[in-house]
């Protein structure tokens, strides 16, 4: 298969439709989101969460395959999210917002702070239950989509530099949230499968070494590496992850046009259906939880607590924080036409954890109180970093002398 090319970037016509696209796919998340929580608290809850339970399989000779639903979408769909936050970074990285050391500085110290503190402040508020410390990446991670849409509900009183700074920090927080996943969230390993894995895996950078460009190859063999991560006890989204790694990328100042690079055509073709399909279907099955029986004193439990805390303080703090040091130190600069105030409102903006930390969540516990504990504080610190992170933008306007616009 090889799938329709794409005109190659150029930086502000390609950075304006991102952002319109990822904003798009932030508001369909909330309102899957949104359906999800009346679902659960509705008659229909059984009915919802039947569905999520229900085994859905196959056979195929010696390959069997029967999960839950929900176990699908998290495993299976989830790994084609995976595979685009690859993409994206492999072209961040290689020709994009990324390249170069002057370029991820201010973003790259953020991020470091950003998935740090949120780590730390869960670990304080859960030093006295050691069975749930395995929760400690949970409010690590920013949602780049929900980040993204409520930026785009300010429109110019938000400069683009910060905007294109959010998203720099974010794609850096997905790969860090990448490697947390594949280091500390694996289960007993299968040796056998692990090998396939890496045979295949093999067999992909050799496709890309010889100059391989058609994506059907690519595409055959990570269906095939996806099912040995899978029984290798390694997450089975990473398979996307390590499949992305290998689509060949041609960089615009090589001299080769993007039209002919397979990385651009499958991003290109995949960032639809994923932001706003595959995204929301994962919060729609994850966001679910019953409010029968809580009240206040829920939260207080240091999952929650922890989960919250650290999304809405540890973020802020980690992110500002980091990032005021490194301009006041003169390591990097503060983004053009910004302020002090805004970058701090974007601080905010990045204790929205919802789809990342949904995910680490659901890896870290097994327990459904546990998961449900996870998804209230989840829900909570993104929901109270989101609205003081938009009043406080909305507040500061557009930089007196500098206007603006997105």
């Amino acid at each position: 298969m090889t799938l329709p090319a794409t005109p190659p970037p150029k930086s502000a016509s390609f950075l304006q439709a991102f952002l319109r696209s990822e904003a798009l796919g932030g508001y369909v998340l909330m309102l899957a989101a949104l359906i999800a929580l009346v679902v659960a608290n509705s008659p229909a809850a059984p009915h919802y969460f039947g569905a999520l339970e229900t085994k859905l399989g196959f056979q195929a000779g010696p390959i069997v395959l029967k999960e839950t639903a929900l176990h699908w979408i998290n495993d299976g769909l989830m790994a084609v999210f995976f595979l685009l936050v690859g993409l994206e970074i492999k072209r961040e990285v290689l020709d994009g917002q990324l390249r170069g050391a002057a370029r991820i500085v201010l973003p790259g110290i953020a991020a470091v702070g950003g998935m740090a503190l949120p780590a730390l402040i869960y670990v304080l508020v859960n030093a006295g239950s050691p069975d749930t410390l395995r929760g400690w990446a949970i409010p690590a991670a920013t949602d780049i989509a929900f980040a993204l849409g409520i930026l785009a509900l300010l429109g110019s009183r938000v400069p683009t530099s910060l905007k294109i700074f959010l998203t720099a920090l974010a794609i850096l927080d997905d790969l860090g949230a990448i490697i947390i996943i594949a280091l500390f969230y694996t289960s007993t390993l299968n040796t056998f499968a692990l090998g396939m894995a890496g045979a295949l895996l093999a067999s992909l950078f050799c496709l890309n070494r010889m100059g391989v460009l058609r994506l059907a190859p690519y595409l055959l063999i990570g269906v095939v590496l996806w099912y040995f991560v899978l029984k290798s006890g390694v997450h089975a989204t990473l398979a996307g992850v390590a499949l992305a790694l290998a689509i060949p990328l041609r960089p615009q100042n090589q001299g080769h046009p993007g039209t002919h690079s397979p990385l651009h055509a499958l991003e290109h073709a995949l960032h639809k259906p994923v932001a706003l399909l595959i995204v929301p279907l994962f919060g729609f099955a994850n966001a679910g939880v019953s409010f029968s029986g809580l009240g206040l004193g829920s939260l207080a439990q240091p999952v929650p607590l922890g989960v919250a805390l650290g999304l809405f303080l540890g973020k802020q703090l980690g992110v500002f924080g980091f990032a005021w040091l490194a301009i006041k130190s003169g390591i990097a600069s503060l983004p053009r036409h910004a302020t002090f105030a805004q970058l701090y409102g974007v601080a905010l903006l990045c204790g929205i954890g919802f789809t990342m930390s949904l995910f680490i969540g659901a890896l870290a516990f097994t327990d459904p109180a546990a998961v449900d504990a996870t998804k209230i504080g989840v829900l909570t610190g993104s929901l109270v970093s989101a609205v003081t992170g938009f009043v406080l933008l909305r507040a500061c306007g557009a930089p007196a002398g500098h206007p603006e616009k997105s």
